[in-house]
């Protein structure tokens, strides 16, 4: 059962990208707690790397049960906090 399943809150996708951020690139609960829309994801944070993307990606299917296709990913997909949450409600609806 996908993380999203088990708890059932409206934030819930948002809280599981915040997660797999957190526990991907190793970041702080301060620091993703602090992330909002606009936050600017890869080239502002050195942990997000091509090598972290597969594994973020990996983890978000993981966790919320999901697909992501190779021609799904794109520059804009990691250009902010708020597209990557989009792009995970969207997969999610599906």
């Amino acid at each position: 059962m996908s993380e999203i399943q088990t708890n059932g809150q409206n934030d819930a996708v948002e809280r599981v990208v915040r997660n797999v951020l957190r526990d991907i690139l190793g970041l702080t609960d301060d620091q993703v707690t602090g992330f909002d829309r606009d936050t600017e994801l890869f080239g502002s944070l050195p942990e997000l790397d091509s090598m972290a993307v597969a594994g973020l990606l990996t983890e978000m299917e993981d966790r919320l049960d999901i697909l992501i296709e190779d021609d799904e990913v794109d520059g804009e997909l990691f250009e902010n906090f708020g597209n990557l949450v989009d792009f995970a409600r969207a997969k999610i609806a599906a």
